[in-house]
């Protein structure tokens, strides 16, 4: 589960195989498609991040999560858990950043239970071609992880991930390699196209293992007014959006195991707002339910400078709100 964290990048954010398609239809024949033709598609989408009227699409906003453990797997030794998540997206000058903080609580059968918080940023260029990543954990108030570094991409080539914590940690990335914005507006895409599959090379930066494969199989529409819970902290204007039932599958590139990481299924909208979320782990399943949304203002060029995180080799995290 190293990266339950930071759901909710935007897929992300973050995400093959597949375990049980639930209401999804099946896949189209783009499952098939050669290796060729589907990196040629990556890079066009990341290029079309670039857009005015692409970028015009997706809604800068804020929202708090409910995360609840509903369902546990037997010889899981975790009793139960529960916390929340704070997530914000939005645009500066020529970038998208985001913001995610978390504070789960866990709770065992025979140790005591334990407070596990996490602060999350990341720079993503609308160019979809440099990525700057930044995250701290803390175990009952101790930190015990922190991941700080940046990742490059040109066109029709590979690139890199190069940590400066741990110090020395590089990945490299194949070509068409995308990162989490950039996944999220081609997930969109692919939807309002009524494309049923597709699959990419994700660098997110939330843990050490670096890029994974991700595959999305894009259900039916959803009316998501219908699966929320009324409240005057959500913005109807934010949900009342086209949405899609969406399943994404997880596969750390670097790791010999056949199955998923872990698998989870999403409530996606077209301005990039989840408004609900299941996820499967091999041992839990736990849900994060939206229960406050709203739209935020983008930075302009003129104020964007104190916004955009300090680069990964000064040694200074990028500031959250």
């Amino acid at each position: 589960m190293s990266k339950f964290w930071v759901i909710g990048l935007g897929f992300v954010a973050v995400l093959v195989g597949f375990i049980a398609y639930g209401s999804l239809t099946g896949a189209s024949s783009d499952v098939t498609a050669p290796a060729a033709k589907m990196v040629a598609a990556l890079q066009e989408a990341t290029q079309d991040l670039t857009s005015d009227a692409e970028r015009a699409k997706i809604a800068p906003h804020k929202a708090l999560y409910k995360i609840e453990m509903v369902e546990k797997r037997s010889g899981a030794q975790v009793l139960n858990i529960s916390g929340e998540m704070y997530f914000e997206w939005k645009p500066v000058c020529g970038a998208w950043t985001t913001d995610h903080r978390f504070s789960l609580l866990y709770e065992y059968a025979e140790t005591p239970p334990m407070r596990i918080t996490s602060d999350f940023t990341t720079y993503e260029r609308f160019s979809g071609d440099s990525f700057d990543f930044n995250s701290r954990r803390r175990r009952d108030g101790e930190v015990y992880e922190e991941l700080r570094g940046h990742a490059g991409i040109k066109k029709n080539t590979t690139g890199s991930a190069d940590f400066n914590l741990p110090a020395g940690l590089r990945f490299d990335l194949p070509q068409g390699t995308l990162f989490p914005m950039a996944h999220t507006v081609s997930v969109v895409r692919a939807a309002e196209q009524g494309k049923k599959f597709l699959s990419a090379t994700i660098f997110d930066g939330s843990d050490a293992e670096g890029p994974s494969e991700v595959n999305a199989f894009i259900g039916k529409k959803v009316d998501a007014m219908a699966r929320i819970t009324p409240s005057t902290a959500i913005a109807p204007g934010l949900i009342n959006t086209p949405a899609w039932n969406v399943r994404l599958a997880f596969f750390p590139l670097n790791s010999d195991e056949a199955d998923s990481d872990y698998e989870m299924d999403v409530v996606m909208h077209e301005n990039g707002v989840i408004s609900d979320m299941y996820v499967e782990y091999k041992d839990f399943s736990v849900t994060q339910r939206l229960v406050a949304l709203e739209r935020v203002t983008g930075e302009t060029c003129d104020n964007a400078a104190a916004a955009q995180p300090a680069p990964a080799d000064s040694g200074k995290k990028p500031q959250t709100k």
